[in-house]
């Protein structure tokens, strides 16, 4: 019987071009559960809605405590096996772009160039002006809070958050079109990681399949899409993926 590793590899090796779209069981491996999970610290330190943090400086002053706290539980988080064999496979040329609904870094830091990651939900690991846009970074924000307790603001005046698209914030529109121009792009769709529950992020596969691609969904648990899937392989993710790490095995 053929692993589940070579299914997947044969995929692949098959493709003309691979799209990856990851969700937070990518990075469970790495000590950051994901949002659903009964254990989860994001539901003992859920992020402040956006309307809220716009109206109160209480709240906002709430988000960054939240968020300060949350990284320091997650600081030590390295790529695991899965990110690191898509870098592998990206730097060979088969996966052209990472869709990714988290906020982590974890797919930059495995060594997949900026451009070809597409962050759906935005980046934790610095924050933005809401008014003018411009970066900040988290270093210089956590002493100054630590010290005062009164949330950031830009030299423009605008609030500053976290790099993040908190609920109730609009979707970003460059990277939403991004991925549906990769996704329209790809012959292999590789849903990895993700419940496929959270719209309008979810709703890429199925444009992928339609669209003619093939459909492969790597997940622990089942989704709403495994019936509409070519492949469907419920597994620890790292595991399926560690073959791949070097290269894609012939």
């Amino acid at each position: 019987m053929r692993s589940q590793s070579d299914l997947l590899i044969q995929k692949i090796a098959e493709a003309g071009r691979v799209v990856a779209f990851t969700g937070a069981g990518i990075s469970t491996e790495c000590g950051i559960p994901d949002f659903r999970s009964n254990d989860s610290a994001w539901k003992r330190h859920p992020p402040i809605p956006y309307d809220e943090f716009m109206s109160s400086q209480a709240a906002r002053a709430e988000a960054w405590r939240r968020k300060f706290t949350m990284d320091d539980l997650y600081a030590g988080a390295q790529p695991g096996r899965a990110h690191r064999a898509l870098s592998s496979l990206a730097a060979q040329g088969y996966v052209t772009h990472v869709i990714t609904q988290n906020i982590d870094g974890l797919h930059q830091a495995s060594g997949i160039p900026d451009e070809l990651v597409i962050e759906l939900h935005g980046n934790g690991t610095y924050a933005k002006c809401l008014a003018c846009g411009v970066r900040h970074e988290l270093s210089r924000i956590r002493p100054k809070f630590e010290e005062t307790g009164q949330p950031p603001v830009c030299l423009c005046g605008g609030y500053v958050k976290g790099a993040t698209i908190a609920f109730g914030q609009a979707m970003p529109k460059e990277p939403m079109r991004q991925a549906q121009k990769a996704t329209l792009a790809c012959d292999l769709f590789l849903a990895i990681g993700t419940s496929l529950v959270v719209y309008p992020a979810a709703a890429f596969p199925m444009l992928a399949k339609d669209n003619g691609a093939q459909l492969v969904i790597i997940n622990r648990d089942p989704t709403p899409l495994d019936h509409a899937a070519d492949l469907v392989l419920r597994c620890e993710i790292g595991d399926v993926f560690e073959p791949l790490i070097s290269g894609l095995q012939t």
